[in-house]
């Protein structure tokens, strides 16, 4: 009888053993190749999904460490060295601009964080610093692009394009007033949406 529970005991260690773990904040749910479209991973964070462009993500990396970043990797740590993004056609042309964003010390102080709004290109259209997360996209445009609805310091800005630019700081830009409409779609709920971390 020992020796029956000594050796079912084994097995199921042994299967425990060779078990694959996942972390449970993110479960890889499908990968898959569109016709004319780069490889699009979906993954799903905390019952959440969110579709990773693999091409896109090269697009970030490569212009963070070789452009936007490149002198201030020497100072940053491992684990400063992460990113969110998310995808918004800003200007309806048929094709999203990534917005950028980081959640750790080399990027964030008291007054918010700092992100980037790049092309469909991975060119810079905008730096963002002091901003919480998400951004809300308004109704309203300015110079064919959306208004954006951005939180510094827990108070709301009405952003406007202003000569091919979003003001990098809001906190200086005209509060908006009232809550944000529910139509107003998000980008970047980094803590709601738990988006994935992706390291460069």
């Amino acid at each position: 009888m020992r020796k029956t529970i000594f050796i079912g005991l084994a097995l199921i260690s042994l299967h425990s053993c060779q078990k694959k773990e996942t972390p449970a904040d993110v479960v890889k749910i499908d990968s898959t190749t569109v016709e004319g479209e780069a490889k699009r991973d979906t993954v799903m964070v905390n019952n959440n999904s969110q579709s990773i462009d693999a091409k896109v993500v090269d697009l970030i990396r490569k212009q963070l460490t070789t452009v936007l970043l490149k002198n201030d990797l020497a100072a940053m740590t491992k684990e400063d060295r992460f990113f969110y993004y998310d995808a918004f056609d800003l200007n309806n042309d048929g094709k999203d601009e990534y917005i950028v964003g980081f959640s750790n010390p080399y990027f964030c102080g008291s007054g918010g964080c700092s992100g980037f709004v790049l092309n469909n290109d991975g060119s810079l259209l905008n730096k963002f610093t002091v901003t919480d997360f998400p951004i809300f996209v308004g109704s309203g445009a300015s110079e064919k692009f959306r208004d954006l609805i951005v939180s510094s310091k827990g108070i709301l800005y009405n952003v406007k394009m202003k000569n091919g630019k979003y003001p990098s700081n809001p906190s200086v830009q005209e509060k908006w007033k009232g809550d944000v409409p529910a139509e107003s779609p998000e980008i970047l709920d980094i803590d709601n949406k738990k988006y994935e971390k992706i390291s460069f």
